[in-house]
C-alpha cells in the first residue's frame, strides 16, 4: 500500500514502550475505532500530539464478544460508513503518527484474510502490533508465527481469572506489551476501579518482563493514575469513544488525553 508508514518517526511497539518505561515514564495507549468519523485519522493524530505512547485501533467487526455498548455503537457507526479492514490500513499507511499502532480485532478478520496476508498488510500500513481477544493462546501458532515472521508484536491478555501457571506461559509468548484485564466482562466506563486490578497487575509484573498496561473500566484520569501506581501504563477505551460518539472531535479526544497524560506525568 502507498504511503508513509503510521509509525514513522517512531519504533516497533515494544521498543518504544520499553524505552519509556525504563526512562520512568508511565505507558498510555488511548483506544480509538477505526472509521467512526470521518475524521478519525484526525483524532489519532491528534491524540498522537497529545501524549499517546502508542495507539490502539480497533477494526469494526460485526459481532464483537469483548466490546462493551459505547465501543460496539462506534464500531456500528463505522461498518455503517463502510469501513472495511483494506479501507482502515489504506488511510493509517499515511496517518504519519510518531508512535506505534497496534490494531484490536477478532479472530474471524485475520483468518478471513490469511494469516501471512494480514500481518503483512499490517506491516506495510506502518502497523507494528495487534491484539486479538477471542484467539486463545493453545491456538495462536499459525497467526503468531505469521506475524513473528512479518514483525507484527502479539499483544496477549491476562484477566483476574487467569491462574498463576498460564499467566506464566501467557507472558512468555507476548509481544509489545502485557495487557492486564483490569476486571472481568467486557469493555465500559466504570465509575471504580475493581478489586482485581492490583493482583492481575501484580501476576503479570511477576511473570513478565515486558510493559505491562491495565485497561477495561480505565476511565478517568485519577483512576489511570492510581492504577499505574502498579502498572507500566493504562489503555483507555470508552472514555475516550463516547466523547467522540457525543462530537467531541479532535480537539475534545486530544484535551482528555492531555488530561490522562498530565495524571500519568510526562
Amino acid at each position: 500500500m502507498a504511503g508513509t508508514p503510521a509509525t514513522a518517526g517512531a519504533g516497533g511497539l515494544e521498543s518504544t514502550l520499553r524505552a519509556r518505561r525504563d526512562a520512568g515514564a508511565k505507558l498510555l495507549v488511548p483506544y480509538v475505532m477505526a472509521g467512526m468519523t470521518e475524521d478519525w485519522v484526525v483524532v489519532l493524530q491528534a491524540v498522537a500530539a497529545a501524549g499517546a505512547d502508542a495507539i490502539e485501533v480497533g477494526l469494526p467487526f460485526s459481532d464483537p464478544m469483548m466490546d462493551g455498548p459505547v465501543v460496539q455503537a462506534a464500531g456500528l457507526a463505522a461498518l455503517q460508513r463502510g469501513t472495511t479492514v483494506a479501507s482502515v490500513l489504506g488511510q493509517l499507511a499515511g496517518a504519519d503518527l510518531g508512535v506505534p499502532v497496534a490494531v484490536m480485532t477478532y479472530y474471524n478478520l485475520v483468518f478471513r484474510a490469511g494469516h501471512r496476508r494480514f500481518a503483512a498488510a499490517l506491516i506495510a500500513a506502518g502497523v507494528s502490533g495487534a491484539i486479538v481477544p477471542d484467539l486463545p493462546l493453545e491456538e495462536l501458532p499459525p497467526w503468531g508465527d505469521a506475524a513473528d515472521a512479518a514483525g507484527v508484536e502479539t499483544v496477549l491478555m491476562v484477566a483476574p481469572s487467569t491462574p498463576p501457571e498460564r499467566v506464566a506461559r501467557i507472558a512468555a509468548r507476548a509481544r509489545g506489551f502485557l495487557y492486564a484485564v483490569a476486571r472481568m466482562g467486557v469493555t465500559g466506563e466504570r465509575q471504580e476501579l475493581g478489586v482485581e486490578v492490583g493482583p492481575v497487575i501484580e501476576r503479570a509484573r511477576a511473570a513478565s518482563d515486558l510493559p505491562v498496561c491495565a485497561g477495561i473500566g480505565i476511565s478517568t484520569p485519577e483512576q489511570a493514575a492510581r492504577v499505574c501506581e502498579v502498572a507500566d501504563g493504562a489503555v483507555v477505551g470508552s472514555a475516550l469513544v463516547r466523547r467522540l460518539l457525543d462530537g467531541a472531535g479532535p480537539e475534545g479526544a486530544a484535551k482528555f488525553v492531555g488530561e490522562l497524560r498530565a495524571a500519568l506525568g510526562p
